[in-house]
C-alpha cells in the first residue's frame, strides 16, 4: 500500500513539474480587443521596434505597483511599443488607470488590451501577475519577469546599458 501511495505522490508531483509553463521564446499568434472593442492582432505589431507586453490584473498589489512604476518611468520607453494586456473589464480598468498610471493612457506608444477569450496565459505562459515580458524588433524574447521589483532591469536593456 505504501509503495503504491508513494507511486501515485510520484506521478502528481511529476505531472505538475511537466506542466509548468515557460515564456513564450517568440510572439506567438493573438488576437486581443482594443477598448473599442475592434481586434488586436500580432499582425498588427509595428515592425522593427522593441515591443514590451505586461500581463495585469486590476486586483492584484504587484500589478499595481508595476503599472506606477511603468508610468512613472513612461518617458524611458519611448522608442518602445508597450502593450498592456489584462481579462478585466473596462469599468475596472478605467479606474485601475485613473489610480495608477492616469498618463500611460495618453501616450501613442502604450495600448490597453483585452484578453476577452483569455488565451494570453496559454500563448505566452506567464507564471504569475504581473508578468512583464520584452521581445527584440524580430520577436525573439529579451527578458521575461514576474517580479513586479525588476522594471529598471527593463528600463537598462530598452536604454542600451545592460544586456
Amino acid at each position: 500500500m505504501r509503495t503504491l501511495f508513494l507511486i501515485i505522490f510520484l506521478c502528481v508531483v511529476m505531472s505538475f513539474a511537466s506542466s509548468a509553463q515557460k515564456p513564450a521564446e517568440t510572439i506567438p499568434g493573438f488576437t486581443f480587443y482594443k477598448l473599442d472593442n475592434t481586434p488586436f492582432t500580432n499582425k498588427n505589431l509595428p515592425v522593427g521596434k522593441q515591443i514590451f507586453f505586461v500581463f495585469f490584473d486590476v486586483t492584484c498589489d504587484h500589478c499595481q505597483h508595476t503599472i506606477k512604476a511603468l508610468s512613472t518611468h513612461i518617458n524611458e520607453f519611448e522608442g518602445i511599443s508597450i502593450y498592456l494586456i489584462t481579462m478585466d473589464n473596462k469599468e475596472l480598468l478605467n479606474r485601475f488607470f485613473n489610480e495608477y498610471g492616469k498618463n500611460l493612457v495618453t501616450k501613442r506608444n502604450v495600448l490597453i488590451l483585452q484578453d476577452l477569450r483569455n488565451l494570453f496565459i496559454k500563448q505566452f505562459g506567464p507564471s504569475k501577475y504581473p508578468s512583464v515580458f520584452l521581445y527584440s524588433s524580430s520577436k525573439k524574447l529579451i527578458r521575461y519577469s514576474d517580479e513586479d521589483q525588476y522594471l529598471e532591469i527593463f528600463l537598462k536593456i530598452v536604454n542600451g546599458t545592460d544586456i
